[in-house]
C-alpha cells in the first residue's frame, strides 16, 4: 500500500471511533455517537455492532477512494472524481 493510501486509511480509522456511552431508547433502540458526529444505531434488521462495522468500512472505502490513483481498476464503478456514488 502506498504511503498516501496508508495515511488515508489511518486517518479514517482515527476519525471514526465510538464516543460516550451506549444509550438505550424507550422504543428499544440502542445508539452511540461516532467521533465524526453521526449517531450509530441498531435497527429492525441490523445490530448496533453491524452498524458500527459498516460505518467504519464505509469511512475507509471513502478515504481510500479519494486518494486512489486515477485509472486503478475498481470493484465498484466510481465517478470521474473517484468518489463512491
Amino acid at each position: 500500500m502506498s504511503a498516501t493510501m496508508h495515511r488515508a486509511k489511518a486517518h479514517a480509522r482515527a476519525s471514526h471511533v465510538t464516543v460516550g456511552q451506549v444509550r438505550h431508547q424507550p422504543d428499544g433502540g440502542i445508539e452511540i455517537d461516532c467521533s465524526c458526529g453521526m449517531v450509530l444505531t441498531n435497527g429492525p434488521d441490523w445490530s448496533l455492532d453491524e452498524h458500527i462495522r459498516l460505518h467504519r468500512a464505509e469511512a475507509r472505502y471513502v478515504a481510500l477512494s479519494e486518494v486512489a490513483p486515477a485509472g486503478m481498476p475498481r470493484l465498484l464503478p466510481v465517478g470521474s472524481d473517484r468518489l463512491p456514488l
